[in-house]
């Protein structure tokens, strides 16, 4: 799925690369969490915590220098949690766009003592 707007984008720093040299895949996973949050508050102005990712799938490896961009869209909304899918692909440096990673969130909507509320009023 490639959105005409990415709801994440950022470019791949030296200081979150593995021992490789690579980007470290926390650092991906910490990408899609990011760009699920942003998309869920897209539907919703509530206070959301991640209770769940899964799906993550790592094709193609991140590089220094790479412009990183993360789709979202909204899969399903319960009453309580929504469901965000994220796709992750890379600009490289020479103009190569390609699918890197993908994801999914569950993310819960919370009030001000932190207990789950209706994600819609």
């Amino acid at each position: 799925m490639l959105h005409k707007e990415p709801a994440l984008k950022v470019i791949a720093m030296p200081q979150d690369t593995n021992p490789a040299g690579d980007m470290f895949g926390g650092w991906i996973v910490s990408m899609i969490d990011l760009a699920g949050w942003v998309e869920a508050r897209k539907t919703s102005c509530k206070r959301f915590a991640t209770i769940a990712m899964d799906g993550i799938r790592f094709h193609n490896p991140v590089y220094v220098g790479d412009c990183v961009e993360c789709y979202a869209q909204v899969e399903k909304i319960g009453n309580t949690s929504i469901t965000v899918q994220v796709d992750v692909y890379v600009e490289r440096t020479d103009g190569e766009k390609l699918k890197v990673t993908e994801g999914r969130c569950v993310y819960v909507a919370l009030d001000e003592n932190r207990k789950p509320v209706p994600v819609k009023d």
